[in-house]
């Protein structure tokens, strides 16, 4: 074939490929946001929802929200709301196409690589419509994963290029080794899973750049290996921070909760567990819990997964992309697979967004060597085409799940019944919805599996807030405390329940505790500051509200208390800029239009003071003060009725 109709199939097939992944995520486009780590993310996030700005540019590179040091996935979500505001369909799409450019990319990638189009092309086509990627594409909160991805494929790029160049040094030689070192710096900054491409590289030198004779000497790979030490410290330097921000945020499960024996145990079934659902992909959630470890099904992994490591090692010389492949997934896993815990979950789909890339490799060679055998092709073709259909098809009805958080939790509860973080934000989602019974009947099962669940006080005492039971909540928030004392959120319900029932010192002590532990809380700032307003300590009270508006400057009920606050105090020109700032931001926000009529009225505007009265009125019709007054303006003015 000559080279130009070879280019054209190449881009025939990456269009088909982006043409097949586009339809099969496109029931994203229809989903909302979730109430899990999307608030952290997106939705909660004053920083994030601002857009892209100087302010935001500072916080994404300084802070450690969410565990993690990763400014680019940040700047990511900014970009997003700047474009889009809150329009889940925008942030989705986004992703979306992230993870078509990334299986694009893989196409583009094994095909320069290896010079074959047809194994290229499935193995892109079965990374790229697998069901498993569906929490890494649709979950907003996780598009770490796409972006980490795009710029791990433009290293790989950059480097595969640096090779190309190697044997005669130019100007190109350096430039593409800087772009591979570039690009690697980025993925990091989006998700420093990316560590392990270093390792990737290796085995990429090995097969199919072929870099390595097949019986490679040591000398040799210490000569590749040096090669890569820039790439090497940056992948320590990633992994230090990770290790810091995570332990220092207690994100990070220590010896006594997950000891080092199951934490082994855990290892292989977990590996396991991934191969089993690549192939295999029913019984998928949205978070697997731990589960009891059963000696047999440990020793059971561990064979297996021994088993398959001798036949990769075995096979190296005739058949090296298994021994590659095999090695990319295990290698790229490690950073998750629980040696060092974080969070409570034993695997998740999202882990295996890159490292999967290794299995498809292994498959889609094997399925060109064996299709090399007349006999064999048509089965091979017909297994190919029919392995990405159905993947496309249960990727497209897996997506679906994410339609809502209640869709989502409901389709965990389906697989895994005992899940605690399902029970507790379904539950979480009813209150939302103010269906209390509902809510309270999800923490019940949660209490039933674990008796002091602080996540399940924490909800039910929310729920006692709500219905005006400010005893029982207290009574569940110092059980929400018992059981995890570091938690900020359980001593702010706390502070709210003590000003229900008029305990303003303990309140306030309640607060101060919670901002102790996290003062990033814009609501904890004007909770204290309402209960230091009922104290009568105005300065103070004065002083929270201005430190939740420099959390979150475009929050109208903290301009709109602030404003009350300093007009107490005479400074009626600030109150006012805090009330009209208030009505900007939240035009049908009655009180604060009351607030500025007030004092629109003081200054002799009457005019003014009246149409404000009236928008008051219009949002607020039974606010008797705002009747009293306009009742009194049309008085003056001449008569007329005050309605």
């Amino acid at each position: 074939m000559t080279e130009s109709g070879s280019r054209r199939q190449t881009w025939g097939a990456c269009l088909l490929l982006a043409a097949m992944t586009l339809a099969a995520f496109w029931p994203a486009l229809r989903c909302g946001f979730v109430n899990y780590d999307d608030p952290f993310y997106v939705t909660g996030n004053w920083h994030v929802r601002q857009g892209l700005s100087w302010s935001g540019l500072k916080w994404a590179f300084t802070t450690a929200a969410a565990v993690n040091w990763h400014p680019l996935t940040w700047l990511s979500h900014m970009a997003d709301c700047q474009f889009y505001g809150l329009n889940a369909a925008g942030h989705h799409l986004t992703s979306v196409l992230l993870h078509l450019a990334n299986s694009v990319l893989l196409l583009l990638l094994l095909r320069r690589m290896t010079g074959a189009l047809w194994p290229s092309a499935l193995a892109a086509a079965l990374f790229a419509l697998h069901p498993l990627r569906v929490q890494s594409v649709v979950w907003v909160a996780e598009r770490k994963d796409v972006l980490c991805a795009f710029f791990g494929m433009l290293a790989v790029g950059a480097y595969v290029r640096y090779t190309e160049t190697v044997r005669n040094p130019d100007s190109r030689f350096r430039v593409f080794y800087g772009a591979a070192l570039l690009f690697f710096t980025l993925g990091l900054m989006a998700k420093p899973m990316l560590v392990t491409l270093p390792f990737v590289l290796l085995l990429l030198d090995y097969w199919p750049l072929r870099r390595l004779a097949r019986d490679f000497s040591w000398e040799a790979i210490a000569g590749l290996a040096a090669e890569k030490i820039p790439f090497f410290i940056l992948a320590s330097v990633s992994s230090a921070v990770t290790f810091l921000v995570q332990k220092r945020a207690g994100a990070e499960a220590s010896l006594a909760v997950y000891p080092l024996l199951e934490r082994l145990g855990n290892i292989p079934l977990a590996y396991a567990g991934y191969l089993s659902k690549e192939f295999w992909p029913v019984g998928l959630a949205s978070f697997y819990p731990h589960e009891p470890l059963r000696a047999a099904a440990v020793f059971g992994a561990v064979a297996g997964l021994a088993g398959l490591t001798f036949l990769a090692v075995w096979r190296r010389r005739s058949q090296p992309y298994l021994a590659v492949g095999w090695f990319w997934f295990l290698g790229m896993l490690v950073p998750t697979i629980g040696v060092v815990q974080a969070g409570a979950q034993l695997m998740a789909d999202r882990y295996s967004y890159l490292p999967s890339v290794g299995l498809w490799i292994m498959v889609a060679w094997g399925m060109r060597d064996l299709a090399a055998r007349p006999l064999l092709r048509p089965s091979m073709i017909g297994a190919g085409a029919a392995a990405v259909a159905i993947c496309a098809v249960l990727t497209s009805r897996h997506a679906e799940i994410y339609r809502d958080s209640r869709t989502l939790w409901e389709a965990t509860l389906r697989v895994h019944p005992e899940s605690l973080i399902a029970h507790n934000s379904l539950g979480k989602w009813f209150i939302d919805k103010g269906q209390w019974n509902e809510a309270r009947e999800q923490c019940r099962e949660v209490l039933a599996l674990r008796r002091d669940d602080p996540e399940a006080e924490l909800n039910l005492a929310e729920i006692c807030l709500r219905e005006g039971k400010g005893a029982e909540a207290v009574e569940h928030c110092l059980k929400s405390i018992a059981a995890q004392p570091r938690s900020g959120d359980s001593y702010d319900a706390l502070g709210r329940a003590c000003l229900k029932m008029g305990r303003m010192d303990q309140a306030i002590e309640a607060f101060e505790k919670a901002l102790e532990i996290n003062a990033d809380i814009p609501d904890a700032w004007c909770n204290m500051g309402f209960a230091l307003l009922q104290e009568r300590r105005l300065p103070e009270a004065a002083r929270a509200y201005e430190r939740a508006l420099a959390l979150e400057p475009d929050y109208a009920l903290a301009h709109n208390d602030l404003g009350g606050i300093l007009r107490q105090m005479g400074r009626t020109g600030e109150a006012m800029e805090h009330f009209r700032r208030a009505t900007v931001l939240a035009p049908d926000f009655g009180e604060a239009h009351y607030n500025v009529a007030d004092i629109l009225l003081e200054q002799g505007r009457t005019n003014e003071a009246l149409a404000e009265y009236q928008k008051a009125l219009a949002l607020l019709p039974n606010l008797a003060p705002a009747q009293s007054r306009v009742a009194e303006i049309l008085r003056r003015q001449g008569g007329g009725d005050a309605r």
